[in-house]
């Protein structure tokens, strides 16, 4: 037999040899990266402190890619609204910086600053001193051409709005810390913010590993938001307000557009508003408040379509049901007056909101009863926040109201004396619109997390605040008010509206006057849907002390052409047909 001698083979020492070559690459580089970090942690620890500060100035923390937000059209078009973009900021190594003087004048001149205020910065004892951020081209292209000692240019991420000024309270914006300030911005800051980040305390302490993590970690991407407000309709309503502060004067206005049947919210626009991207800019931070959800307002007559829900409902009348109208109704010590002292006679209910009698919402009220009444309040959702997606939504707790005085609930009747914010009353009136059924309202229709979409479903808040068949009494009736009442400049050939004016007194406490009663201010509002029988859309039009007499002549035209464009950009079927009158007449 024969036998093998078994020596070592030659790759066993090839092997060994290897491994020995890769440790010590392992204990050189080792040896290097040791070296480098004595350099930087050691000897020059004092730059790199200066420069992670000063960097804290710039980016608060490394937050993930954030989710973008856009609007939409009819046929589901993306319109961006707040996007990220790079931008370049100009900074200064000012122990870098020979001729101190001569550069603050050249950074002056180039990017419209005080040249004192650059000087100041460029004295100071750091390594790293921001001039300007966010630059235009046009400057980027000055600086870059000038070639001054010591300044520098870096680019940062931000946050860019770039419909500048539409939708700016909804939309809100991002503050300089990374946080999410009103609006969306504020209340989805989480959803569109990364999750991977540090925290201030941290950056400082950090910084060498910050400065690699910034350049090589992956960040987590925030989930882009698509809303429910349509690019077309906000622009418009913009436009409309617009308008209205060139005709009417107002002081302030706000339109908010809506499907009652989804909750959907189609436009919310606000007069006056402003630039997101230049919020820093802005000395009056009160300009930052959307007056749809965080300003209170009493409603006037647009509001007695509420009472005769509650009549209606509860079977206390019927809208032929009749009263006699005198003029004026005593209620307790005091006298209520129909607008402008007419007197009436001999009205049914329908006619009452027709002509806008409040001694006939005073009669309604007397017929259903001050507890009914509160709970009908309630039910339509006015002693609560409709919880709408926005950040920073108010509600009155409506206290002197509640307090139960007779006279009260005769004026609340009217919608003088209640309170609420313009997406309360817009949410309660569309209970009237959906059949009875009231619906959250919210701003987003589709979150896109990961290339997965997720669409936003209705949320019903009560089952049938009033009957099918009171809804439908109801909007007959507010047909009727546009038909044949004070609305019709509200009519449209060919389809049938249902709504209501408001035309009501600002009392002087609203305008931060310690004093009773009310001014010669008025809020002016209309308030309506259409189809009415089938309705697509809601609109409230509501102006601070327009320079018009009622609401008939400053918030019904605005609703009329905003209905009309609406109609036509659905392309919405009409009710029935023109005949010859109303075909040359439209």
């Amino acid at each position: 037999m024969k036998r093998w001698r078994i020596n070592p083979p030659k790759s066993r020492e090839i092997r060994f040899w290897r491994v020995d070559l890769i440790f010590l690459f392992i204990i050189f580089f080792g040896a290097v990266i040791i070296c480098r970090l004595f350099f930087l942690q050691v000897l020059n620890q004092e730059y790199w402190q200066a420069l992670a500060k000063g960097q804290q100035e710039v980016f608060l923390e490394i937050p993930g890619t954030r989710g973008e937000i856009f609007l939409r059209d009819k046929s589901d078009n993306l319109y961006p609204l707040a996007v990220n973009k790079d931008w370049f900021l100009v900074y200064a190594a000012p122990n870098e910086v020979r001729d101190k003087i001569g550069t603050a004048q050249k950074l002056s001149e180039a990017l419209e600053l005080d040249k004192d205020l650059i000087l100041e910065k460029i004295n100071k004892e750091t390594f790293y001193a921001v001039i300007k951020k966010r630059l235009t081209e046009e400057e980027l292209d000055k600086i870059k051409s000038l070639n001054l000692d010591g300044i520098y240019l870096e680019k940062e991420n931000g946050r860019f709005y770039p419909q500048k000024f539409l939708a700016s309270q909804t939309i809100g914006f991002l503050g300089a810390e990374g946080e999410g300030k009103y609006g969306i911005e504020g209340y989805y800051n989480d959803v569109l913010r990364g999750e991977k980040g540090f925290q201030e305390g941290e950056r400082s302490a950090q910084g060498f590993f910050l400065a690699f993590a910034e350049r090589f970690l992956p960040a987590e991407r925030g989930s882009d938001l698509i809303l429910t407000i349509d690019y077309n309709i906000q622009f418009k309503a913009e436009k409309l307000l617009e308008k209205a502060k060139e005709e009417l004067g107002i002081e302030e206005g706000t339109i908010i557009v809506g499907d009652p049947a989804s909750g959907d919210i189609l436009a919310i626009a606000n007069f006056p508003n402003f630039d997101p991207n230049k919020y820093s800019e802005i000395e009056d931070w009160e300009i930052f408040q959307d007056s749809a959800i965080q300003k209170i307002f009493e409603p006037g007559s647009a509001f007695k379509p509420i009472i005769m829900a509650a009549g209606l409902n509860e079977n206390k009348f019927t809208p032929e049901t009749t009263y006699e109208d005198k003029g004026f109704v005593k209620v307790g010590g005091y006298t209520i007056y129909n607008y402008g002292n007419r007197t009436w006679g001999q009205k049914t209910m329908t006619e009452v909101l027709e002509m806008s009698i409040n001694t006939g919402a005073v009669f309604a009220e007397k017929q259903v009863g001050h507890n009914l009444f509160l709970k009908y309040l309630e039910k339509f959702g006015i002693f609560k926040p409709t919880g709408i997606d926005l950040e920073g939504e108010i509600f009155s707790e409506n206290k002197e109201f509640k307090m139960g005085y007779e006279i009260n609930f005769a004026t609340a009747s009217f919608g003088q004396g209640i309170e609420m914010t313009p997406i309360q009353f817009f949410r309660a009136f569309s209970g009237i619109a959906n059949k009875g059924i009231l619906v959250k309202p919210h701003v987003i229709k589709k979150v896109l997390t990961d290339g997965e979409e997720k669409e936003v479903q209705p949320e019903v808040l009560d089952t049938q605040i009033i009957s099918s068949q009171a809804s439908s009494q109801l909007i007959k009736m507010l047909v009727s008010v546009v038909e044949q009442g004070y609305a019709k400049r509200a009519k449209i050939p060919g389809y049938y509206m249902a709504g209501k004016t408001g035309t009501a007194q600002i009392s002087w406490s609203a305008l931060g006057v310690n004093k009773a009663g009310y001014s010669d201010k008025t809020v002016q509002s209309f308030i309506g849907f259409a189809p009415a029988y089938n309705p697509r859309f809601q609109i409230l039009v509501k102006l601070n002390n327009p320079k018009a007499k009622t609401a008939e002549y400053s918030a019904m035209p605005i609703y009329r052409e905003l209905a009309k464009y609406i109609i036509d950009y659905y392309q919405i079927p009409p009710d029935y047909e023109l005949n010859e009158e109303e075909t040359e007449g439209t």
